[in-house]
C-alpha cells in the first residue's frame, strides 16, 4: 500500500512519525511487570536520551504511587511529551491532567469502548453514551489544557468496531477539540490489510484536523506488521514500547517499528522517526532489568543472536561482507563494535569511555559507586566483561528508599541436613537480628530475613518467584537473582507485587541483595499508597 502523504499534527514534524512509547502504561500491565516510581524515572530518562516524542508515564487514578509517578515524570523530564492515561469517566481526566499540568508538553489520552462486545458486556452503555462520554472529557480536556496541548482520543476495541460508528465517533471528538484520534487494535484482531485499509478511512475523514495514531496488540503475532501497515496508510503516531512488553502477548516493539522504517526506507518514503537508534540496545536491557522480562534470544533487534551467525556458510558471508546476512549493523542499536577491557588497573576516564560505548552516560558519584564496583569484581575475576559492567549498572538503577539495609549473615549447611541461617540488618535506624533454619541456605537466610523485620513490619515478604541468571560464562561469573514477592498479609489476584534484584559472584549474597531489596520496595509502597487501588482492579485497557 503507497504512502498517504498527510498534514503533520501539532507536533508531528513533515515527514516525521511520531514515537508514542507506552512501556510505562500498557508495558508495566504485563503481569508481574510492576515498577516503582523511581524506576518509572529512570526508564524515563533513558526513552529521553532515545528521543522518543512521547512518553506515556501511566494511567494516574490507578492508585497515589502512580500519580505520583506520572508527576515526577512530567516535572522532571524535558524535551519530550509526558502522557497521561485516563478512562472517559468523571475522576479520572482530571486526576491525569493535575498530574501533568507541570509538563513542558502536556499530552491527555482519553479512552471509551466503541465495540459492540464492549458496550453492551463491560461498560453497560448504549452507542450514542459512550460518543458523548467521548466528547464530554476531550472538551474538558481540551479546555483545561489549553490551545497548545496535545489531546488524544482512543476508541478502545476499534478494530472490532462498526466501522461507521466507529468513524462517527472520531469526526465528533475532533470537532469537540481531539489532537489526536488513536486507533487500538486492543485484543490483537487485525490482519495488515484490513488494518490498513481502516487506518486509511480514518485518514481521509479526519487526517487534516488532527495526527492518526494506531496502538497494535500482539495476540496473532501482528502488532508490528499492523503498525507498519497503519504508517504506509497514513498514521503519523505510533504507539509501541520497549521489547514489545505489555498485556498478555505484548504490544508492538518499538525496536522493531522504528528499525524497520530505517532500514526500509523505499517502503515509507520521506518518513523516519527522531529516534537515537544507538541507545536502543541499553534502553531494552534497563526495561528487561527493571521488569525481569528476559528478552527472548531470537527476539528481533535485541535479542541475544539478533547479530550471531552459528551456520558456516553464515559465518564467511558475514566474515567477507557483513550486509550478506545482516541488514542493519550492531552499532546501529548500540551494540559495541570494538573491545575494551576493564581491569583492576583501569581508571575512571577509561571506565566512563567504556560506558558510554554501552549506551550509559554516568559521571560524578554514580561514577565512583560503578568504578569502585568494577575494580572490586576485577579483583575476584579473571576478566570483567562488558556484560559484567552493564549487570553493575542495571543493579544500581532506581532510586528505591532503603529503610531496610543488611549488615551481615552467615549460613551453614551440609548435605541431607538442615541449613541454619543469621542475619543482621538495620531497620529504621534500628539494628536488628534474626535467626532461622531451612531446607537450603537461601531459604534459612529469608526466614532469617523475616524473624528479624516481622515484629515491626508486622509482615514478611511472600516469595512468588525466584530465579538465577548468570551475567557471564565461567567458574567466577556473577550470578543475577531475580525475585518477584508480596506482602504475607496480601492476597489474591490484586495484590501488589515487588520485584528484586541482586548481583555477585556469591550466588546467596545475591539472594540475600534481592530479597532485602524487594523488601524495601514493598515497604516503600506501603508508605506511598501503592498497595491501594492496584492497577490489576482497574478495568484492562486499550
Amino acid at each position: 500500500m503507497p504512502s498517504v502523504p498527510v498534514p503533520a499534527g501539532p507536533f508531528v514534524p513533515a515527514g516525521t512519525v511520531r514515537i508514542f512509547d507506552t512501556t510505562l502504561r500498557d508495558g508495566e500491565q504485563a503481569p508481574g511487570a510492576g515498577l516503582t516510581a523511581a524506576e518509572k524515572l529512570e526508564v524515563a530518562r533513558q526513552l529521553v536520551r532515545l528521543r522518543v516524542d512521547v512518553i506515556e508515564a501511566g494511567f494516574p487514578a490507578a492508585s497515589p504511587g502512580d500519580w505520583e509517578a506520572v508527576h515526577r515524570i512530567a516535572r522532571e523530564t524535558r524535551g519530550v511529551a509526558v502522557a497521561a492515561l485516563a478512562r472517559c469517566r468523571d475522576g479520572d481526566p482530571q486526576r491525569a491532567i493535575e498530574a501533568i499540568k507541570v509538563a513542558e508538553r502536556p499530552h491527555l489520552h482519553v479512552f471509551i469502548a466503541t465495540s459492540d462486545i464492549h458496550l453492551a458486556h463491560k461498560l453497560r452503555l448504549t452507542r450514542e453514551e459512550a460518543l458523548a462520554e467521548a466528547v464530554r472529557w476531550v472538551r474538558h480536556g481540551r479546555e483545561q489544557l489549553g490551545r497548545d496541548a496535545e489531546v488524544e482520543f482512543s476508541a478502545e476495541d476499534a478494530s472490532r468496531t462498526d466501522p461507521e460508528f466507529l468513524l462517527h465517533v472520531y469526526e465528533a471528538v475532533v470537532g469537540a477539540g481531539a489532537s489526536t484520534v488513536n486507533i487500538p487494535d486492543t485484543v490483537g484482531y487485525a490482519i495488515p490489510a484490513e488494518f490498513g485499509a481502516l487506518v486509511g478511512r480514518v485518514v481521509d475523514l479526519v487526517g487534516r484536523d488532527a495526527t492518526v495514531s494506531v496502538h497494535c496488540h500482539n495476540d496473532l503475532g501482528l502488532a508490528t506488521a499492523n503498525t507498519l501497515a497503519a504508517v504506509q496508510a497514513g498514521a503519523r503516531q505510533v504507539e509501541v514500547t520497549i521489547n514489545g512488553l505489555g498485556e498478555r502477548a505484548g504490544n508492538a516493539s518499538l525496536e522493531e517499528v522504528v528499525m524497520a522504517l530505517r532500514t526500509r526506507p523505499t517502503q515509507f518514503p520521506h518518513l523516519g522517526s527522531r529516534v537515537q537508534t544507538e541507545h536502543i540496545t541499553a534502553a531494552s536491557r534497563l526495561v528487561s532489568h527493571l521488569t525481569g522480562f528476559t528478552v527472548q534470544p531470537n527476539k528481533a533487534v535485541v535479542g541475544a543472536n539478533a547479530f550471531a551467525h552459528e551456520s558456516g556458510i553464515h559465518q564467511d558471508g558475514v566474515i567477507k561482507n557483513p550486509l550478506t546476512y545482516e541488514i542493519m549493523t550492531p552499532q546501529s542499536v548500540g551494540l559495541a563494535g570494538s573491545q575494551l577491557t576493564i581491569g583492576k588497573l583501569s581508571g575512571r576516564k577509561g571506565l566512563q569511555k567504556k560506558l558510554h560505548d554501552l549506551g550509559h552516560d554516568v559521571a560524578g558519584d554514580a561514577l565512583d559507586l560503578v568504578y569502585r564496583e568494577a575494580i572490586a569484581l576485577a579483583d575476584r575475576k579473571k576478566e570483567v566483561t562488558d556484560a559484567d559492567l552493564l549487570a553493575i549498572v542495571e543493579q544500581r538503577s532506581g532510586d528505591v528508599p532503603l529503610s531496610i539495609s543488611l549488615d551481615g549473615w552467615s549460613v551453614t549447611s551440609s548435605h541431607g541436613g538442615r541449613s541454619s541461617g543469621s542475619v543482621r540488618v538495620t531497620l529504621d535506624g534500628e539494628e536488628r537480628s534474626g535467626e532461622a533454619t531451612g531446607n537450603g541456605p537461601v531459604n534459612a537466610l529469608y526466614r532469617a530475613v523475616d524473624d528479624a523485620i516481622r515484629p515491626v513490619l508486622g509482615w514478611e515478604p511472600t516469595l512468588v518467584e525466584y530465579e538465577i541468571r548468570a551475567v557471564t560464562e565461567g567458574e567466577d561469573a556473577q550470578g543475577r537473582v531475580f525475585i518477584r514477592c508480596r506482602r504475607s498479609v496480601d492476597a489474591g489476584p490484586g495484590a501488589y507485587v515487588a520485584t528484586g534484584h541482586g548481583l555477585s559472584t556469591n550466588i546467596i549474597e545475591a539472594s540475600l541483595e534481592a530479597y532485602v531489596l524487594g523488601a524495601n520496595k514493598l515497604r516503600a509502597a506501603e508508605r506511598d499508597g501503592s498497595l491501594a487501588g492496584s492497577r490489576r482492579a482497574v478495568e484492562r485497557l486499550p
